[in-house]
């Protein structure tokens, strides 16, 4: 189904009602926009309802909470390098131990 549009000054775009029917988008759907090739590609998502907390998550959450006081001495970059320093030396060990 092609249709042809104008954008907004602003830049903002109607889908046509045809196609969110089609698709299925509502008020409280969200989409994912994509510049691939040129093109504009427009997905809708579905977001879920928050799952209510259980004991486990909260134990885990409880078991972290040094760690997360001690992250927020660091920026969000250098945490970001410290994973992907981690990262880096767990996928060298296991390429090393599989041959």
């Amino acid at each position: 189904m092609t249709q042809l549009i104008k954008p907004l000054r602003s830049g903002q775009i109607t889908i046509p009602a045809s196609i969110r029917e089609k698709l299925g988008i509502d008020s409280d759907t969200f989409l994912i926009i994509n510049l691939v090739a040129g093109e504009l590609r427009i997905k809708p998502v579905r977001v879920t309802a928050k799952v209510e907390d259980t004991d486990w998550f909260n134990k885990l959450y409880d078991q972290f909470s040094e760690v997360r006081k001690e992250a927020q001495s660091f920026t969000e970059k250098e945490i970001d390098q410290a994973i992907n320093k981690a990262i880096k030396a767990v996928r060298s060990h296991h390429v090393k131990s599989s041959y």
